[in-house]
C-alpha cells in the first residue's frame, strides 16, 4: 500500500498530524498506526476502557481525510447487521409488478441486483471509492466466536463473499482498526491477521497535554492537578481500591466540571462531590471518601514536589565515582 506524502510520510509526521486533531499518541502507538498504514494491515488495539482506542480511529480518519465507518459489536451480532441484507419490501414490490411477464429465473435475477442491497459497514468499507474508508470494528470482544470466524476473510484479504453476487473485493483497501476491552480472549486466527498494540493509560505529561487541548479554559494549575490526581488514583495503592480506574475521557470531563464549579485548586470536598464524573460504579464512588481523597491529594502533592526537585537537579544526575561509566552506544529507549 503506497502512502501519500504529508501526515503519513513518517512516524513523526503522523504523530504530529494526530496532535493537530487533538490526539496525543506516544511513539509506540504512532509506530503501530504508521505500520498498519504502510503494510495495509488491520490494527488490533487492546486496553482498558477509556484509554483512547476508539478516539484513535476518529483521529486517523480526520488526518487521512477518509470517511469513518463504525461497526459497534455486541452479543448476538449477525452477519446481516455487519455486511449486508436485502431490501425485502422493495424486492416484493418488484415481484408483484413483474408477475406474469417474466419467468421465474428472470425474476430471481432481477430481484438480486445491487440496487436492492442494503449495505452495512463491512460492505460499505470495501466499496468506498478513493481515498477509501476507515473502518472501526469497535469492541470486537463483545461479539461471539462465529462472528470472529466470519471476519477472517475480510481481515485477511479485504474481501467478502455474497452468495447471490459472488466475491466482493475492496476497490481501495480500507484502513481497519479493531478494538477490544478484553472481556474475553479473541481467537488466534483474528490476532494473526492483525498488527497488535496494547494501549495503556497515558503517562502524566501526555495526559496533561490532552487535558489542556480538550479543556483550554482550565487554569494551568488546575489542569496539572487534575492530571496528577487521576494518575495518583490509578497507581498503587489507590488503584486496587476501585473496580475500574478513570479513563482519559473521564479526566477531561472532570476538568470541565471543575471549571464549571469555578474551582481554583483541588481539595478533598470537591473531589468527593464530583466523584461521579471520575467513576461510573456505585462502589467506586463510595470508595472515594474524604479520607481517601485527602490521602491521595497529599501523596499527589508530595509526588509533584519530588518531580519539581528532580527537574531542578536534572532528571539524570551523574553517577557516583564508584559506578561504572555507561557506554555511549547504549540502546535507545522505548520512547
Amino acid at each position: 500500500m503506497t502512502l501519500p506524502s504529508g501526515p503519513t510520510a513518517s512516524i513523526d509526521a503522523l504523530q504530529a498530524a494526530l496532535q493537530t486533531v487533538g490526539y496525543y499518541a506516544d511513539r509506540r502507538l504512532a509506530t503501530a498506526a504508521f505500520l498498519a498504514l504502510k503494510l495495509g494491515r488491520p490494527l488490533l488495539l487492546e486496553g482498558e476502557p477509556g484509554v483512547g482506542k476508539t478516539e484513535l480511529a476518529k483521529a486517523l480518519a480526520a488526518v487521512l481525510a477518509r470517511p469513518l465507518l463504525r461497526l459497534q459489536c455486541f452479543d448476538g451480532l449477525e452477519q446481516r447487521e455487519a455486511l449486508y441484507e436485502w431490501n425485502y419490501a422493495a424486492q416484493l414490490l418488484h415481484l408483484r409488478a413483474a408477475e406474469g411477464s417474466n419467468t421465474a429465473e428472470e425474476l430471481e435475477q432481477e430481484v438480486y441486483q445491487p440496487r436492492y442491497l442494503v449495505r452495512r459497514p463491512l460492505l460499505q468499507a470495501l466499496q468506498t471509492p478513493e481515498p477509501g474508508a476507515l473502518l472501526l470494528i469497535d469492541e470486537v470482544d463483545r461479539a461471539d466466536e462465529p462472528f470472529e470466524a466470519f471476519l477472517l476473510e475480510y481481515l485477511g484479504e479485504y474481501q467478502v463473499s455474497i452468495p447471490e453476487l459472488g466475491t466482493v473485493r475492496a476497490a481501495v483497501p480500507p484502513v481497519t482498526l479493531l478494538t477490544s476491552n478484553r472481556t474475553r480472549e479473541l481467537h488466534d486466527a483474528v490476532r494473526r491477521r492483525c498488527l497488535y498494540h496494547w494501549l495503556d493509560y497515558p503517562e502524566r505529561e501526555r495526559e496533561l497535554a490532552i487535558v489542556r487541548a480538550q479543556v483550554p479554559e482550565a487554569p494551568a494549575q488546575l489542569a496539572a492537578q487534575v492530571a496528577a490526581f487521576v494518575q495518583q488514583l490509578r497507581s498503587a495503592p489507590y488503584g486496587d481500591r476501585f473496580q475500574r480506574a478513570p479513563g482519559i475521557a473521564e479526566t477531561a470531563e472532570w476538568a470541565r466540571a471543575l471549571v464549571a464549579l469555578d474551582t481554583i485548586a483541588l481539595d478533598p470536598e470537591v473531589v468527593v462531590d464530583t466523584a461521579g464524573i471520575l467513576f461510573k460504579q456505585r462502589d467506586d464512588v463510595a470508595a472515594l471518601n474524604l479520607a481517601l481523597a485527602d490521602e491521595a491529594l497529599q501523596a499527589m502533592r508530595a509526588g509533584e514536589q519530588q518531580r519539581i526537585e528532580q527537574q531542578g537537579q536534572g532528571e539524570h544526575p551523574a553517577p557516583p565515582a564508584s559506578a561504572p561509566t555507561p557506554s555511549p552506544a547504549g540502546g535507545r529507549g522505548a520512547g
